[in-house]
């Protein structure tokens, strides 16, 4: 797993907020990798709106861009995205349910 930061957790966040990022991110993890230019085609906006949600992403960490040939292949960063939701969870569920556990075991009849 890869820890992460508060500043990253803040940068995620900040970058799924975004309900057309999110939409790209989701189409992007539901492939091993995609191109770019699939992305242009699968969304009705255009590319340079495109390339600014993708650079947002990279920036938060949670695609890699690599290049081949002239084109642009995506893939979602698992890993960073495991550890925000494993990040949130501990900090938002897991006090939740910590304060719902019994104080004390509970004993057994004999």
């Amino acid at each position: 797993m890869t820890p992460l930061s508060d500043e990253q957790v803040h940068r995620i966040s900040k970058a799924i907020a975004d309900p057309q990022r999110f939409a790209i991110l989701t189409c992007i993890a539901s492939e091993p990798e995609i191109a770019c230019k699939s992305l242009v085609d699968e969304f009705p906006i255009t590319q340079a709106t495109i390339s600014h949600h993708l650079k947002e992403l990279v920036a938060a960490e949670l695609i890699h861009s690599r290049r081949q040939g002239q084109l642009a292949i995506l893939s979602c960063r698992r890993d960073i995205c495991e550890s925000y939701t494993r990040y949130l969870a501990e900090r938002l569920v897991k006090p939740h349910l910590d304060s719902l556990a019994p104080a004390t075991a509970p004993t057994l009849p004999k």
